[in-house]
């Protein structure tokens, strides 16, 4: 019975948080360890404990990071050994089923699923009397946890599927379900949260909360997810044709006039223009040694440059493991492109004098504003941008049959911003995506956009047979690479519970 230990759900932890109006700042921080059956008393409890599942998403970037961008053809990291876990998802190396990172990522996701469910369990008019603030805490909640199950359905295809808080013995009955039915959760919770949420929130201490159109903008990208070519059987592309209801959640959003483009495409990651007019929605982080501070910078840039550059207990990537931003990627950049000059960091010198040959992702550094540490950078991380918001209705029109002129508007609203000023006509699908690699580089969407449109297959044999140098990367990449490997540690929970994903 030991093994039961392993299953996420074994054990509920509880984290809440204040909100702190001094920082204008939704603050994520563990302020106690009370029990659930104690602890949900009144308003002000569940707003603690929904807190805590906002905590849940600080490894966000880092996840997207290591499982779609580097999984991608935008960043090259064979290694030198090929032993770190984020080289054997770049090589797309079978044995991932023992990869820490794969069973980080799951447990993870299933604690954030099990914190909201303990709150939607226990929020009743009993202890939140105001129907407007009970329904606002739900809202939030089932957005927090569609997004956490449109990750799993995402990394894994058929996942476990839990609406409600289980035991550990409850947990061993109940098997992955399959994509559809995942989904079917999703798109109930997030149409909840547009019913429920506000389209903003005016007050600076409940900055970074979710609101009807972070819910709108999720359920676009879950609909076009759904709707894209199918590669894997079971993974998350189903090709359901809903692209017009894509395009109806995206105009709403549009049309809502609450979003623009940020003039300048720096000033989108500008340490002092966070929560600007393009973000739909993002991750807070806010540094200073309080525990709630982005780790995910540290991803990028190696460990050699940060100690040259004084960044406090540095980090960063492996010596022999850099994630080096794809020569593919850099000369598809056209010259008066500003994107990959801000983006990407070229060539650095050691400190001992020597320069070292390597590019590397650099639009969340900024060397003037560090924490105190590696764990402790202050910008925040962007899920929606109104560009993505663009860009997709582009998507969604071109595979539906839509207006030539207003994909060409849009692609060409995001291309002007970046510096060109020559209109495209005409623009294809592949050019859509493309631009879209341009635009969101280091976002942690690439991945994602590749199996949805289901071009996978065929970008990667061609990148792998013009980049990998090193001749590291698997050449036999096939449907069943769309997914990861369930860990190993959930297989031995109970012998025929959930079975491992084909080729895996």
């Amino acid at each position: 019975m030991k093994k039961i230990k392993i299953l996420y759900i074994a054990l509920i932890s509880l984290a809440s948080g204040t909100m702190m109006s001094c920082e204008s700042k939704l603050d994520q921080s563990p302020k106690s360890s009370l029990g659930s059956n104690a602890f949900y008393q009144n308003e002000s409890d569940f707003i603690k404990a929904l807190s805590g599942v906002y905590n849940g998403l600080n490894s966000y970037p880092i996840n997207h990071f290591e499982l779609s961008e580097v999984r991608s053809d935008n960043i090259y990291s064979p290694g030198t050994a090929g032993v770190r876990d984020y080289n054997l998802i770049n090589n797309f190396n079978t044995n991932l089923a023992t990869a820490g990172i794969m069973n980080n990522t799951w447990n993870g996701l299933y604690n954030n699923i099990m914190r909201a469910n303990t709150i939607l369990e226990k929020l009743t008019a009993d202890v939140v009397a105001d129907d407007n603030m009970r329904a606002r805490i739900e809202g939030e909640t089932k957005f927090l946890r569609a997004l956490f199950y449109f990750d799993l359905v995402r990394f894994y295809g058929k996942v476990p599927l839990f609406d409600r808080p289980v035991t550990p013995l409850e947990a061993l009955e109940i098997p992955r379900s399959p994509v559809a039915e995942v989904y079917n959760l999703i798109i109930t919770d997030l149409e909840f949260a547009i019913s429920n949420l506000p389209d903003e929130f005016t007050s600076a201490t409940d900055l970074g909360r979710a609101t009807s159109h972070a819910a709108r903008g999720l359920l676009a990208r879950v609909y076009m997810t759904r709707s894209g070519t199918q590669l894997h059987p079971e993974g998350p592309v189903m090709g359901t044709n809903e692209w017009s209801e894509a395009i109806a959640l995206l105009d709403q959003i549009i049309d809502s006039g609450q979003f623009d483009l940020v003039d300048n495409y720096a000033d989108i990651f500008a340490y002092d223009n966070e929560n600007n007019e393009e973000i739909v929605f993002d991750i807070q982080f806010l540094s200073g040694g309080q525990g709630v501070g982005g780790e995910y910078v540290q991803y990028h840039y190696p460990e050699a440059f940060a100690r040259t550059n004084g960044i406090p207990f540095a980090g960063g990537t492996f010596p022999d493991a850099p994630k080096t931003v794809s020569a593919n990627l850099m000369d598809s950049y056209e010259g008066n492109d500003v994107r990959d000059d801000f983006s990407v960091w070229i060539n650095y010198d050691d400190g001992n004098g020597n320069i070292t040959q390597d590019r590397f992702i650099k639009k969340y550094l900024d060397l003037d504003n560090l924490g105190v540490d590696r764990f402790d950078f202050e910008l925040n991380f962007p899920v929606i941008r109104y560009a993505d918001i663009l860009l997709m209705k582009a998507e969604a029109l071109s595979k539906s049959g839509g207006s030539q002129l207003e994909i060409d508007a849009l692609v060409n609203s995001i291309r002007q911003r970046a510096g060109l000023l020559l209109p495209l006509v005409n623009v294809s699908y592949e050019q859509i995506m493309e631009e879209r690699r341009r635009e969101f580089i280091g976002e942690g969407l690439r991945w994602h956009d590749l199996v949805r449109s289901g071009m996978a297959i065929d970008v990667m044999d061609a990148w792998i047979a013009e980049e990998d140098a090193a001749n590291k990367i698997s050449t036999d990449i096939t449907s069943d690479d769309m997914i990861y490997a369930v860990p190993i540690n959930q297989l031995d929970v109970k012998e025929g519970l959930y079975d491992q994903n084909p080729g895996y």
